[in-house]
């Protein structure tokens, strides 16, 4: 086999190795503070799930700091503005779980 040939299987063989992978990995990591503080309601059944809707960060940040039916609010002491924007952006970006 030709040097050139060997070197486009080679090729091949990595970017399928590598595709191979990437689909054994994880879809997207969680944010520290979903994972933290969110999780224990939204991803037990306790709070309604949240992962997947498309919900509009403002809307997300508005529960968050005022609270909602049995949502309690989070003061910025709790969750400061930077990990509540961080939190509010996953969440709205994020795919839906799988089952």
């Amino acid at each position: 086999m030709h040097s050139t040939a060997r070197t486009i299987l080679a090729g091949f063989v990595l970017v399928c190795t590598q595709a191979a992978v990437a689909a054994d990995q994880p879809v997207e990591v969680r944010d520290p503070t979903y994972a933290k503080v969110c999780s224990y309601c939204h991803d037990k059944g306790i709070g309604p799930a949240i992962v997947g809707r498309q919900l509009p960060t403002v809307y997300i940040e508005n529960v968050v700091r005022h609270g909602f039916r049995a949502m309690p609010s989070f003061r910025p002491t709790e969750i400061d503005n930077a990990a509540l924007a961080s939190v509010a952006r996953w969440v709205s970006e994020s795919a839906a779980a799988k089952k």
